[in-house]
């Protein structure tokens, strides 16, 4: 019989016109949410962003060259866990993002100004300070020594990248190093703290800038929340470990939205310039 046959038509699937902010839960229209750089217009959540994404809103249009794009992730430890080897962990990691290493690094304009730029991907293994990434900062700040131009980077990571032990932890002294160069040679080093800086990146490079940056409402901190309580046995306030409560205790001078960001950086470096 006719109904017994007859063919079901095909469902439109249509796309999905809303964003929910992580923080406020409010609905955001998905054009209205990228149009703000994800940025809740309700609360101000900043929402985390790619490498590439950040570099988009940074960098004069074609004007980036990227550094030492063929440093990947190494094995000393030869590490594997329940979940398999670090190394092809690293290795999926690398071929999902096309991107091989937990940081971006290179030159370019940002308002016709030359300057050096470091970019930290969280979704890169948590943004884990490894071997790899403490060599790009570190050439990324020889270069920016060499030709005497300003450095920034934007960090975002969950601390040292244990698989990689000792080889990871070292990069906090190297990274500091190199920035220690920088300031001898009265070349600005400007630290941008996004969400979450967090371990050995915050104890490190992360906070020893000339001037250091937060994005709003950014996780900010060493060991975690539940860790401080549980040693010390005191509650901790509830913005605890965020860029505003840095910044009331002195150690973030500015918190800068990120439309604002690149003209703000700009605004600092011209005054660097003109004295």
């Amino acid at each position: 019989m006719g109904w017994f046959t007859r063919k079901k038509a095909a469902v439109e699937e249509k796309p999905d016109l809303w964003t929910v902010c992580p923080a406020c839960k409010a609905h955001v229209y998905k054009e209205e949410w990228q149009a703000a750089l994800k940025v809740c217009p309700q609360c101000n959540y900043h929402e985390r962003l790619a490498c590439t994404e950040r570099l988009a809103l940074l960098a004069d249009e074609d004007s980036f060259m990227e550094f030492d794009a063929d440093i990947r992730p190494a094995d000393p430890l030869k590490f594997s866990d329940a979940k398999g080897p670090y190394a092809d962990k690293a290795q999926q990691t690398v071929e999902k993002l096309k991107l091989n290493e937990s940081i971006l690094t290179g030159g370019c304009k940002m308002n016709g100004r030359s300057v050096v730029l470091g970019i930290m991907d969280f979704r890169f293994l948590g943004g884990s300070l490894a071997s790899g990434t403490g060599e790009k900062i570190f050439l990324a700040a020889d270069y920016a020594l060499r030709h005497k131009l300003p450095f920034i980077i934007f960090s975002a990571s969950g601390g040292a990248r244990m698989h990689e032990g000792i080889l990871s932890l070292m990069q906090m002294a190297k990274t500091c190093a190199a920035i220690a160069r920088l300031n001898e040679d009265g070349i600005p080093y400007i630290s941008v703290m996004t969400d979450p800086t967090t371990g050995g990146v915050s104890a490190s490079f992360a906070m020893v800038g000339d001037i250091n940056i937060a994005e709003p409402k950014a996780l900010i901190g060493f060991a975690g929340r539940r860790v401080i309580e549980q040693t010390i046995k005191q509650k901790l306030p509830d913005d605890f470990q965020t860029a505003e409560y840095l910044q009331e205790h002195g150690f973030v001078d500015h918190i800068v939205n990120r439309a604002e960001m690149k003209d703000f950086l700009c605004r600092v470096l011209r005054y660097w310039k003109e004295n």
